[in-house]
């Protein structure tokens, strides 16, 4: 990419652009997966590290320096990110990690605030358009790999990406922070009950 589309596309991303947003996710996607999976060996971790590394990008897009080159974000950030998922699991389990992490997260708010949250989540869920949230569901829900469900759909694993990825930017807007603590708490919780 020049660096002319790059600053443009970096200035679109700033002003809140979400087509630039969709642009770059649409170019970058599978290039970032396969570097991250060179990194840790598991394609599931992997996408978790993209879709991490595109949401935070999402959330700080008014911190990017319009000046760098995107696609060195994009690798440096999805380099840190295993790193720090890296670092994460040294100690225990992933899962028993990201539990743990979640419940840091969520033990400052009280119960009340804490029912609120995940009574909006799934209010934010069903709002979803239908196969956005369909396909948002068999990932998170159900624990399906975006080629599982490109599989199962008959659709192609970039669309299925996109609509986890748009799923992601929704119920973030609406949740702020505390989207994936939620969401983990929520999904986790309906494992463990079902």
């Amino acid at each position: 990419m020049d660096s002319k589309r790059n600053l443009f596309l970096a200035h679109r991303l700033i002003s809140g652009d979400s087509k630039a947003y969709d642009f770059l996710m649409g170019f970058y996607y599978q290039s970032l997966c396969a570097y991250a999976q060179s990194l840790c060996h598991d394609h599931a971790l992997s996408e978790d590290i993209v879709q991490n590394v595109f949401v935070k990008m999402w959330d700080k897009r008014k911190k990017i320096n319009p000046d760098l080159s995107i696609k060195s974000y994009l690798y440096k950030s999805v380099y840190n990110e295993f790193i720090d998922q890296y670092r994460k699991n040294k100690p225990v389990i992933y899962l028993e990690k990201k539990y743990f992490e979640a419940i840091d997260l969520v033990v400052d708010i009280e119960p009340e605030e804490l029912e609120n949250l995940i009574k909006l989540m799934n209010i934010e869920i069903e709002k979803l358009p239908s196969k956005c949230k369909e396909i948002f569901l068999m990932n998170k829900k159900e624990g399906l790999t975006h080629t599982e469900i490109s599989e199962y759909l008959n659709i192609s694993i970039k669309t299925v990406e996109g609509h986890i990825t748009r799923a992601f930017k929704i119920l973030t807007e609406k949740l702020g922070t505390k989207m994936e603590a939620v969401l983990f708490l929520l999904f986790n919780f309906n494992k463990q009950k079902g």
